[in-house]
């Protein structure tokens, strides 16, 4: 009777925690089932199991089937999480919760699903298409504006603004004998330096703001969307031209070089800083200006402008590489301009709070 009595429950336990432990479903009404069983068995063997001897018996070994029925439902069925949230797991694989991810400069369809709710909004474009940049909204876009004067220079009259002028022009000769008249790939190089002032600037301004607790008359904002701008630059151009893996160790090098001295140069003489950029942007002019010429001459193919420059400049869908350019040297005249007019600000004894920045000159 024992043998028997014992083979049932074995059966019993064995028919509730197998197809936990040994399948991918879950049984549910498993549990009640099985204690009906043991029940039936337990009531079977009272003459082996005398008085509440069966009754706990019983409640203690249908107390530890239900643990282990949990805890095997969970380490070995996917579907013992409940059909709720097993369809949602579902969705998300398969990306219908929504969201988007950035690759590079634009969107792909990869569902991004955060506990925090911040969902990405849709944009659009003015003709109804869907925008596909990241790195820049519409808004942000703008039209250049190619009447800028590009003859201007500022002589160097003092002391300061020699040491400035002269700088600029040592480092551009080995910056001649490197690239040559490569200019796709020197365009590329050089704004991953020129993005770095408007940084630094912006930087040091926004930290002089947190601690004299003053505005700064709107220059953050301005140095840091000079800063954008050209780092825009970069992003188009990486579309016409790709780096050698010497001029990515290249562009390390001079990167952190140049970030650290116009840093120490910035705290020094802001005015002096200013007049670098000034003549640097000067030099980037010219720099185009020959690449413009290379452009007609056909030295350099004339190729389609990428996808990201049209958007950024709202430019025609048909324009060129040359188009592209021609937008990129009206963008440094500006800068030239303001780089300039702010050491001109220091050197009439005046802070750049005290004039109002030329947010958005373009």
């Amino acid at each position: 009777m024992m043998i028997k009595s014992t083979t049932r429950v074995a059966r019993a336990v064995l028919c509730h925690m197998g197809p936990r432990y040994f399948s991918t479903t879950a049984l549910h009404g498993c549990v009640a089932s099985d204690v009906q069983a043991i029940r039936g068995v337990f009531g079977g063997t009272t003459t082996f199991f005398h008085g509440n001897l069966a009754q706990s018996s019983e409640k203690v070994l249908v107390g530890c089937m239900r643990l282990l029925a949990v805890g095997g439902a969970r380490k070995a069925s996917t579907l013992a999480l409940g059909d709720k949230q097993q369809e949602e797991e579902k969705k998300v694989q398969g990306g219908e919760t929504g969201g988007a991810a950035a690759a590079g400069g634009g969107n792909n369809n990869k569902g991004i699903v955060s506990y925090w709710g911040v969902e990405p909004a849709k944009i659009t474009k003015e003709d109804g298409s869907e925008w596909r940049w990241n790195c820049f909204k519409p808004w942000e876009t703008y039209k250049a504006d190619l009447s800028i004067d590009l003859k201007k220079h500022h002589a160097p009259v003092t002391f300061l603004d020699k040491v400035a002028y002269w700088t600029v022009k040592s480092l551009r000769f080995p910056t001649d004998i490197f690239f040559q008249r490569r200019y796709g790939c020197r365009a590329m190089m050089l704004e991953t330096v020129a993005a770095v002032p408007g940084m630094v600037g912006g930087m040091l301004l926004h930290c002089k703001s947190l601690r004299q607790f003053e505005h700064s008359g709107g220059w953050i904002k301005a140095l840091l969307e000079e800063a954008e701008n050209e780092r825009m630059h970069l992003m188009t151009f990486m579309e016409v031209s790709q780096p050698r893996w010497y001029e990515r160790a290249l562009v390390f090098t001079v990167q952190g070089v140049f970030f650290n001295a116009y840093f120490l140069t910035y705290l020094a003489s802001p005015k002096l800083a200013h007049r670098i950029v000034g003549y640097l942007e000067e030099e980037a002019i010219h720099s185009y200006t020959e690449f413009l010429k290379e452009l007609d001459k056909g030295t350099i193919e004339n190729v389609p402008a990428p996808a990201i420059a049209i958007d950024y400049w709202r430019m025609p869908p048909n324009s060129t590489l040359r188009d592209v350019v021609t937008v990129v040297r009206a963008d440094e005249a500006h800068h030239c301009d303001v780089n300039h007019f702010a050491s001109d600000i220091h050197y009439q004894g005046h802070e750049l709070k005290e004039a109002p920045a030329p947010i958005g000159y373009h």
